[in-house]
């Protein structure tokens, strides 16, 4: 009997897996691993959001693998150096794990193939749906600009979806650990796993996507980020069932994945873009702990701003649009450093991924990939606009619940003065912001 290792990573789920497919064709049995890495939680990326969902997905998938037979191995410690040990131990002929694009996911791979040899065999187009690297402009590593990039990301032969497996043979006995448990800093974090994932997927509406995706009250976003991030869900089936099914929603929903893929593709070309300035500016960035930590709190005294930050505090989420102003209310209002930002963001988001996480708020702070590095997002007209009657406000700042219609995105226009923080800078202070910002003085 031929033995092989499927090692999980960002790809927890038997739907539409190469991983777990190419393991299970190159072998009788398949030993389907996870390994908890400490260098993770070091480098500050296991965070408890996080490691809650991570333990939702780990039991959905062992749960899942035991329907038909099988079971997660779960071992701790370094990725590389566990996984050869498994390989040993199961006398296997092949290991199988899915392609990254962060210096860890790099590093794990160096540190595979030194151990393994030609038994590591690498797929791509498991985490993204064109990997890193497949589609570049002529002389150059990676697209620096989205439209062309998403232009040539429309002309790559995207591979069939796969099936989920039937069997994968009798599991050898092998050491495996307890699946890990934790608890939620967001008391409304949503569930994990590939089961709470596809259930998600099968009840959103994708055909009011294009319609509905920017109006904060509404909330028609698909929430199934969290679900991509930890590879529950994967991004392939997703663009091939939307194309499938066609309209203006599903197009926009594919532009949204297409712009994921292009974050990874620019992350895997330049590492260090998650902590260094992709296009430095040669920003002087201020420094106020009173007034990141307001921000943070969500009690800068601008509602719509206030209102996505105990968002993301109470459910481990962010609309889109909302991550959005609230970036750019701390880069461009408040002009403190997109980083404190992005470490705020990670520490919370279960879908805090570094490739969209570190390039989206470079983007926002215009050190990266946009061709307006002076955009501004006035967080008052952006209230208006995408929450005109004022009820994603109300929905979470519940001290100004009385406050009818759009009144409530300036409060500190009423008589009767609620019991909310004034503005952290005055408005008057805040349009003379945005102006330098745009370069318009």
């Amino acid at each position: 009997m031929t033995v092989s290792v499927a090692l999980f990573t960002q790809d927890l789920r038997l739907h539409d897996n190469p991983v777990l497919y190419a393991a299970r064709a190159a072998a009788d049995q398949v030993v389907p691993v996870f390994v908890l890495d400490p260098a993770v939680e070091a480098a500050g990326f296991s965070t408890p959001n996080r490691q809650a969902f991570l333990a939702d997905c780990l039991a959905d998938l062992d749960a899942s693998l035991r329907r038909i037979g099988s079971r997660l191995v779960v071992r701790h410690g370094d990725a590389a150096e566990q996984t050869a040990r498994l390989a040993e131990e199961t006398g296997a002929v092949s290991v199988h794990v899915g392609a990254g694009v962060s210096a860890f996911a790099q590093r794990r791979e160096v540190g595979l193939r030194a151990r393994l040899g030609d038994r590591l065999h690498v797929h791509d187009a498991v985490l993204t749906v064109v990997p890193a690297g497949r589609v570049t402009p002529a002389g150059k590593d990676h697209y620096a600009v989205f439209t062309p990039y998403h232009r040539a990301w429309q002309r790559v032969p995207r591979r069939a979806v796969l099936p989920a497996p039937r069997s994968l043979g009798s599991p050898p006995a092998v050491r495996g650990e307890d699946l890990p448990t934790a608890s939620a800093a967001s008391p409304a974090l949503p569930p994990g796993g590939e089961t709470a994932g596809r259930a998600r997927w099968r009840k959103w509406d994708v055909d009011a996507y294009a319609d509905v995706h920017d109006a904060l009250a509404d909330d028609g976003t698909s929430r199934l980020s969290p679900y991509l991030h930890f590879g529950c869900l994967s991004a392939t089936e997703l663009v091939v069932r939307a194309l499938e099914r066609g309209g203006e929603g599903a197009e926009a929903f594919v532009r949204q994945l297409a712009w994921r893929d292009f974050h990874h593709q620019v992350l895997a070309a330049r590492p260090d873009a998650a902590h260094r300035d992709y296009r430095t500016r040669h920003d002087h960035w201020q420094h106020d702990e009173r007034e990141a930590e307001a921000w943070r709190q969500g009690r800068t005294g601008y509602p719509i701003v206030d209102a996505g930050m105990r968002q993301l505090a109470h459910e481990g989420w962010m609309h889109n649009r909302a991550r959005l102003l609230t970036a750019c209310f701390l880069a461009k209002s408040l002009h403190l450093d997109w980083r404190i930002g992005a470490r705020h963001f990670l520490s919370l988001l279960v879908d805090g991924d570094v490739a969209n996480n570190q390039l989206n708020w470079q983007w926002v702070a215009g050190t990266g990939t946009d061709t307006r590095p002076n955009r501004v997002l006035n967080p008052l007209l952006q209230a208006d606009r995408y929450d005109p009657d004022g009820a994603y406000v109300r929905r979470w700042v519940p001290e100004l619940r009385h406050v009818q219609g759009r009144a409530v995105h300036r409060p500190w226009l009423l008589a009767d003065r609620p019991d909310y923080p004034d503005p952290i800078i005055a408005p008057d202070t805040l349009a003379d912001r945005l102006r330098h910002a745009r370069g318009l003085d």
